[in-house]
């Protein structure tokens, strides 16, 4: 059964910083390319961040500069680093592991993410 647990999310102010966190199991997680995503009400899921099996990052260009995703394959977790956070970026957002040559997806849960400005 392949679980991705979300957390780390909550409540901070503008300018502030939040590290989230997610966790893989039942996945060979290191051949996965691993991303995040977010979604606000009444928007779109939108990416945020990929980093590929091979460790090559992207970035939205509103987050660029500020939002750092990293993986540790020994510990089977993705991580989204988040610094001076703006309003915009509260979302419920959501980790995403993809294996194309299968055609697998898997989504966590979400953890919420509020800024206050």
């Amino acid at each position: 059964q392949v679980q991705l647990v979300e957390s780390g999310g909550g409540l901070v102010q503008a300018g502030g910083s939040l590290r989230l966190s997610c966790g893989g199991s039942g996945i060979i997680f290191s051949i996965y390319d691993m991303g995040w995503y977010r979604q606000a009400p009444g928007k779109q899921r939108e990416l945020v961040a990929l980093i590929t099996s091979g460790g090559s990052t992207n970035y939205a260009d509103s987050v660029k500069g500020r939002f750092t995703i990293s993986r540790d394959n020994a510990k089977n977790t993705l991580y989204l680093q988040m610094n001076n956070l703006k309003h915009e970026d509260t979302a419920a957002y959501y980790c995403n592991a993809g294996f194309s040559r299968l055609r697998l997806e898997y989504w966590g849960q979400g953890t919420q993410v509020t800024v206050s400005s």
